[in-house]
C-alpha cells in the first residue's frame, strides 16, 4: 500500500513593515517575504528575517509566528500559500536543521537589496528569505527551476508555483507566540548591527568564495 503523501507549504506574506509598504510601491505587486511551514498547522514559519521588528539588521535564520507578520497592533496579515507535495522530505528537513545549526549563515540584505537590478548573487554562506526558500523548493523536485535558485524573485516563485495553490487569505493573530520580537532596540544598537553585518559580508565578497 502506498503510504501518504508528505507535503510542504510555501508561504508569500504580505509584510506590513515600512520596507514592505515601500516595496509594494515600486513593484505593484504585493508579497514581500517568503517562508516554508512543514505541515498544515502552518504555525512555524521558517526562513530568514530580522529576529525583532526593530531591529533589521539583526538577521539571520528565523522561526516566525503569525504574530511577527501581524505585529503591534495589526490583527491579520494576508497570506498566500502552495502546497507542494514531496517525495523528499527527510532530505529537505535536513537541510533546514543544517543551515539553522551552522551558525556562519547570515542574512544576504545585498542580493535581496539589488535583486531587480541584478537578480540574485551568492555570498559565502548567507541567504535571505528569497534564496533560502527557493533552494528548499529545488530540493522538492516538485517543479523545475530554470536557473540558479538564488536568482529567483519572489515573483517568479508565485508564477512558478501556480499549480499547487492551497489558499490565500487573511490570516488572524490569536496570541503572541515570539516572545519580545516588539521589544524597542536602541540606535546605537541597530548601528552597531548595520556595520557588523556590511563587515562581515563585504569580508566574504572579498576574501571567500563557494
Amino acid at each position: 500500500m502506498k503510504k501518504n503523501k508528505d507535503y510542504i507549504y510555501i508561504v508569500l506574506v504580505k509584510a506590513l513593515t515600512t520596507l514592505g509598504k515601500f516595496a509594494r510601491t515600486f513593484s505593484n505587486y504585493e508579497y514581500t517575504h517568503i517562508a516554508v511551514c512543514l505541515d498544515n498547522k502552518l504555525d512555524d514559519f521558517i526562513t530568514f528575517s530580522r529576529h525583532k521588528h526593530y531591529s533589521p539588521f539583526d538577521s539571520g535564520f528565523m522561526h516566525e509566528t503569525l504574530d511577527c507578520y501581524a505585529f503591534g497592533k495589526n490583527n491579520k496579515v494576508k497570506l498566500k500559500i502552495f502546497k507542494l507535495p514531496v517525495d523528499n522530505k527527510k532530505e529537505i528537513e535536513d537541510y533546514i536543521n543544517k543551515i539553522e545549526n551552522d551558525k556562519e549563515y547570515m542574512f544576504n540584505i545585498y542580493s535581496m537589496a539589488t535583486m531587480p537590478l541584478l537578480h540574485g548573487f551568492r555570498i559565502y554562506k548567507s541567504l535571505n528569505c528569497m534564496s533560502f526558500v527557493s533552494k528548499i523548493i529545488e530540493l522538492s523536485n516538485t517543479v523545475s527551476l530554470s536557473k540558479k535558485y538564488y536568482k529567483y524573485s519572489i515573483k517568479e516563485l508565485d508564477t512558478l508555483l501556480t499549480n499547487y495553490l492551497y489558499k490565500e487569505e487573511y490570516f488572524y493573530k490569536k496570541k503572541i507566540l515570539t516572545k519580545n520580537y516588539m521589544n524597542h532596540v536602541s540606535l546605537i544598537t541597530n548601528i552597531k548591527s548595520f556595520l557588523i553585518l556590511n563587515g562581515k559580508l563585504l569580508y566574504r565578497i572579498i576574501f571567500k568564495r563557494g
